[in-house]
């Protein structure tokens, strides 16, 4: 396993880095008063005065902190001042950790490093110390640089390890200043998983490869794993773990032919995270199997599973699994169902207070068809499940028929379709009409039957709310018309059509004006719609929260059909989509780039962001 560079988003160097070095320059040339004596420790009555002369706290908050201190206290200095709750009276913003932490690298000369444990290859920089040494010292090792070792320290000045160690490696060692509390916390889990990795690697069976050459003697020798090996549990429990802090939504474990590659999907978008070898991402492929009640000797064909574990903070949720053979063996997917995305508000998803007004106007109606449309993974499940919570009160019966079931909600009566025993979605919708519904969730519409059942529902008077994977709102309706969904059928039900997206949206720590945006760029993105330039836009830029993306999080940007009568002329008159889209910007309707130029107004997303996310108007 090749040992990764560390990523420029998680270090951060100042003009010198010598470890010698650890008396720093303020501007115009003048030495600054080290922050302790060689061989000391950190202490809170140390840094209050450098920090109030380097304009990072104010001199009543630095005798306040002075006149409470306790001589007793084994607390870092750094956590001590950081639980204080403290402001940097130039930005307000608080003093937390991670900013106090870099403030000292900057004050000793050294890089200040954000360990990141999805980039640190565990099993290798493990051999350099034991883990009783590191916990001597407080020391971790971090990075391998050609013959550069990187040794993690939250006391630059408490160096009296380095001499020693430098000569018993023969390497040259560079201190690095971490977050103390994240050094605490790792110096315990780096040695034991990485203790893990090795024992698996060297209790993997031999043949037990899945490179493309081995998986015809797999098949015939039936070898596996022992999926409920104690490195195997501990290694994919810690991989989990991980996931649900950096807010994951998707996690793939894919084999390559000389290691195993662990990707997660954060906000949208592909991280490479951890490489492991590939002995154990086939074990730790198998542990998931298990627990996914799936066959773990069938690798030949892809198969479906689930399971439920807890995040770090105790809330249950929910994985689910599914497998892929490849030429290199098999390929995991673990999609991530937060339970936390119910208890989301309109406001937090997205919705303005325009949209949001329309869009209850037609949930609440008694009968009728509400459409979401969008591509795979806009979003379109977390707008529906957060109306359906809305709107499952004890007086009402709301059922569902999905494939699959996406996350189980008490207060929903939810069906999984089952194409295995002729039960789709048509079948589905006819059998909960026998159920006595006001309100029926159909997980898609795919063909003509479903549609039919959809209408025959809306008719006899109940609320239908649907998914329909199209460009935009108005090819909802074309769509529908094309599948043989009759028009005046459609005159006769469709309330409205919601088509939206999903954009990332600007990290609040970091983002910074931008006066690059100019007029032929914000033209591009409106097309025929004229709306004046905003004043100011912001730029993503990145820093330690946001893992230097410059983005954190997502957000929808929406645009509502509403089906009145001009828009029934319409589609009675003619089916043709750009007779439709005409009729509907004649009626108000305002397309998806619209509602993301109001977001980029607002700083909330950037230009680039819409533009990737939402269809052209041409």
């Amino acid at each position: 396993m090749n040992a990764p560079s560390v990523p420029q988003a998680v270090v951060k160097t100042t003009a010198e880095q010598s470890p010698k070095n650890l008396v720093s320059l303020a501007p115009g040339g003048r030495r600054r008063r080290p922050l302790a004596r060689h061989g000391e420790r950190l202490s809170v009555a140390g840094l209050l005065e450098p920090l109030v002369a380097d304009g990072l706290m104010r001199a009543e908050d630095a005798r306040s902190v002075g006149s409470q201190l306790s001589v007793t206290s084994a607390q870092h200095a750094l956590i001590s001042l950081a639980q204080r709750g403290l402001t940097d009276p130039s930005n307000g913003k608080r003093l937390d950790l991670d900013r106090l932490s870099e403030w000292v690298a900057e004050r000793c000369g050294v890089p200040f490093y954000r360990i990141d444990p999805l980039k640190i290859n565990f099993a290798r920089l493990a051999d350099f110390m034991s883990s009783q040494y590191a916990s001597r010292f407080r020391i971790l090792p971090l990075d391998l640089r050609g013959n550069e070792l990187w040794i993690g320290t939250s006391e630059p000045y408490e160096l009296g390890w380095l001499q020693e160690f430098s000569a018993a490696t023969r390497m040259q060692i560079q201190p690095v200043m971490v977050n103390p509390q994240d050094l605490n916390r790792f110096i315990g889990e780096f040695f034991t998983l990485a203790q893990s990795v090795k024992a698996a690697r060297q209790s993997a069976q031999p043949g037990s490869g899945q490179n493309f050459e081995q998986l015809v003697e797999m098949g015939r020798s039936g070898k596996s794993f022992d999926a409920n090996d104690s490195h195997i549990v501990n290694i994919v429990e810690w991989l989990w773990q991980y996931a649900f802090e950096q807010g994951a939504s998707d996690i793939h474990l894919e084999p390559r032919r000389e290691a195993g590659i662990v990707r997660f999907r954060i906000d949208g978008v592909m991280h490479r995270v951890y490489q492991v070898p590939p002995s154990v991402l086939t074990a730790m492929t198998s542990r998931i199997k298990l627990l996914g009640r799936m066959d773990i000797i069938e690798k030949r064909r892809p198969q479906d599973g689930r399971i439920k574990t807890r995040m770090p903070g105790g809330d249950e949720v929910e994985l689910r699994l599914a497998t892929l053979p490849t030429a290199f063996g098999e390929k995991l997917v673990m999609r991530i169902f937060d339970p936390g995305v119910l208890l989301r508000d309109f406001a937090g998803l997205g919705f303005s207070a325009r949209e949001l007004a329309t869009w209850q106007q037609w949930v609440q109606r008694p009968n009728g068809i509400v459409l979401v449309t969008g591509p795979t993974g806009s979003g379109k499940t977390t707008t529906l499940y957060t109306t359906l919570k809305t709107l499952a009160t004890d007086e009402v019966n709301v059922c569902t028929v999905e494939d699959p079931i996406e996350m189980i909600e008490p207060s929903f009566n939810q069906m999984q379709i089952q194409e295995g025993i002729d039960i789709g979605f048509a079948e589905g919708v006819r059998a909960l009409m026998r159920q006595d519904p006001d309100i029926i969730m159909i997980g898609e519409i795919r063909d003509k039957a479903t549609a039919d059942m959809a209408v025959q529902a809306s008719l006899t008077g109940h609320l239908v709310l649907s998914t329909l994977h199209t460009n935009d709102a108005p090819a909802a309706l074309t769509r529908l018309i094309d599948l043989g969904v009759p028009a005046y059928m459609l005159n006769a039900t469709l309330l409205g059509v919601l088509g939206q997206r999903l954009v990332r949206t600007l990290c609040s720590g970091c983002k910074q004006p931008d006066d690059s945006l100019g007029d032929e760029a914000w033209a591009s993105l409106l097309g025929p719609f004229k709306r004046a330039k905003p004043e100011r836009v912001y730029r993503p830029v990145g820093c330690l929260a946001c893992r230097m993306t410059g983005y954190k999080g997502r957000v929808g940007i929406y645009e509502m059909l509403e089906i009145d009568a001009t828009m029934r002329d319409a589609m009675q008159g003619s089916s043709s989509l750009s007779t439709v889209r005409k009729t509907a910007l004649a009626q108000g309707w305002r397309p998806l780039r619209l509602s993301g130029a109001i977001k980029i107004a607002e700083g909330v997303t950037t230009l680039e962001e819409v533009m990737k996310a939402a269809p052209s108007l041409d």
